[in-house]
This record gives structure tokens, sequence and C-alpha cells, in this order.
């Protein structure tokens, strides 16, 4: 370029500036949308896992001693694929096995003693940790609010959280005027009534055939001591589960394992909420159908038993068979 200086031309100086091309600048780019370009299919496949799994069956049924848990239990774990998990079971296990929480366990016992509520958690948790994408109940734990809340916090962190809380009601007066008709199988468990529940032959357990015994404690003064306990530790139970039952719990944002440590985490898993139901009745006969309605609406994932992905199949070919059949007759008309 040239300008006019005391009329001469003369040359003018450009400072020419060089750019150069920052590697690492050419290299962040895509590493980062690599990443969020994986993270965000990680995102859509975690979000549809959840959503196909986000309601499992995690529940805690509380009941008056002879209000019916046991025999409702079974019948859900007997028609449904749901495990159910016996704090006791757990316990023997445990001691059997002679794990580290399971010999702690057996000294206590051993000497008289009663086991901790936090070894007691860690016999639980052992299992449940395992049982992520499984529908389970508990059985024998919690039975105080201090074990309630060291469950909830073990299980919220875990990111399995409970889902179903259910209080069998019969009243006291029930209760009490039925224990002298009840009789057990002890090594099944298995629980009949004279006045309402039979066995197909008085006296013998109609799958093994092996004579019915009474519960020591099936008398009107002993109930009466369990009932006042019963009260005493439940109840506040029952409240904590009340109070959480009406709150929204959001779950922690999902992070890629390789994600950027700059880059925004979003929360995939829908938010949780504790059901807590009260069912009612005067047996178990008149319980079980508000039992299996519940449990069935709010968790329609749950498999019934014996019914096969054939099955399943065989059943909606049939339905779209009938679906074209009847749109070939409507077009026929």
């Amino acid at each position: 370029m040239l300008a006019l200086r005391a009329g001469r031309v003369c040359p003018t100086t450009t400072t020419t500036r060089a750019f150069t091309t920052s590697t690492t600048a050419h290299r962040a780019l895509p590493f980062f949308l690599d990443t969020l370009r994986a993270a965000a299919q990680e995102t859509r496949e975690h979000s549809k896992i959840l959503s196909r799994d986000a309601r499992h069956l995690r529940m805690i049924m509380f009941g008056k001693p002879g209000a019916g848990k046991g025999t409702l239990s079974a019948r859900l774990v007997k028609k449904y694929d749901i495990l159910s998990l016996s704090a006791g079971d757990l316990l023997r296990q445990h001691i059997m096995e002679g794990t580290e929480v399971g010999r702690m366990a057996e000294s206590i016992v051993a000497q008289g003693g009663l086991v901790s509520d936090e070894i007691m958690l860690k016999v639980i948790t052992s299992k449940l940790d395992l049982l992520h994408n499984r529908h389970w109940i508990l059985d024998g734990f919690p039975r105080t609010l201090v074990q309630g809340e060291l469950l909830d916090s073990h299980l919220k962190k875990q990111g399995i959280p409970l889902s179903l809380i259910i209080n069998i009601d019969v009243p006291d007066e029930v209760i009490l005027s039925r224990i002298s008709d009840r009789f057990v199988h002890l090594p099944s468990g298995r629980v009949y009534n004279m006045s309402y529940n039979r066995p197909k032959v008085d006296g013998l357990d109609d799958e093994t055939g092996e004579p019915l015994t009474k519960r020591p404690d099936d008398n009107p003064e002993i109930f009466e001591r369990r009932l006042k306990q019963f009260y005493s530790s439940t109840s506040p139970l029952l409240s904590y589960y009340a109070t959480a039952s009406s709150k929204l719990i959001k779950a922690p944002p999902h992070r890629h394992p390789h994600q950027h440590p700059h880059q925004l985490s979003f929360h995939t898993r829908p938010p949780h909420k504790l059901l807590l139901k009260t069912l009612t009745g005067t047996t178990s006969d008149e319980i079980w159908p508000q039992l299996d309605s519940l449990v069935l609406s709010t968790f329609p994932g749950l498999r019934v038993k014996g019914e096969t992905q054939e099955a399943k199949r065989r059943h909606s070919l049939s339905e779209a068979m009938m679906a074209d059949g009847l749109s070939a007759g409507m077009a026929q008309e």
C-alpha cells in the first residue's frame, strides 16, 4: 500500500500479525461435544430404563398381632413376582453362614442380649442392597422409630427408597375374640382359623398333613400385653411415615461416568413419593381385594406368576386377530 507524504510517494509500513491455531482449543471443542453426545445418549438410555422400572414395590406392612399380615403377604408373594424378606430369617442366615455381622450378632444372642439397631440394619441392608430391580416386602423390621429412620436413610442413599407402607386395621375386639380359634403349622408358618379359614381336615395342615399347634402366646392376657406394646412402638412409626408420605423427594442428578466436570447434570429419575394406605376389615378375605387392587394399580410392572412372555405374546396376538376380524366384518357391512 502507498501513501502521499510531502509530495513523495513512499511505501507504508504494514504490521502483519500472525494468527496461529491453538491445538488445545482445537481439541477441546470436539472433546466436549463428543462427551456431551455420549452423555445425552446415556441419559436417554437411562431414562428408558427408569421409565420402565420407575415403580418398584418396596413395601412394609404394619398391623396388630393377629391382624393377618402373614396371610396377606403370602398371598401377594404367591400371586406376583415379589420377594418376601424376614428380618429373623436373614439374621439366622448370617449366623449360620458365619459372616462378620453374623458373628457379631451370635455373640450378643449367646449372652442373652438384644441385637443392636445398627447390627440389624446391616443384616437387612446386606440383602436389600442387592435387590435394586426387584419387588420386595420386608417383614419384622423396622419395629421402632429409630430403626425406621435408619432404614429410611440407608435406602434413600442407595436410591431404592420405600414405595409403599400398608397399615392393616382390624378392630381389637375382633382379634381378641378369634385368637382362641387360631392354629399354626410351625414348620411352614401357615395359619388357620376355625372361624373363617379352617383346614381341610381339622387339626392337620392342608399341604403336608402334619399336625397343627397353638402358639404359646395365643391367650387373652398375653395378647392384651402385645397389643399395648404394638401401640407404643408402631404409632410413632406410622406417624413418621405419614409425614414422609406428604413429601416429594427429588432423585440426585444422573452423571455420565466420562462426563466433563463442568458439564451440567440433569434429573432423569422422576420424583419419588412414598404411599401410605390403611386397609380396614375384619378378616383377610375382606382386606385382600383392597390390597390386591392397590398393589396392581400402583405398580403396573408387577408380573403375575405363571404368566410367561409367550403367554403374553399369545394374548396380544389374539387381541390383534380379533381386532382385525372386527374391522373386516365392519368393512363388509
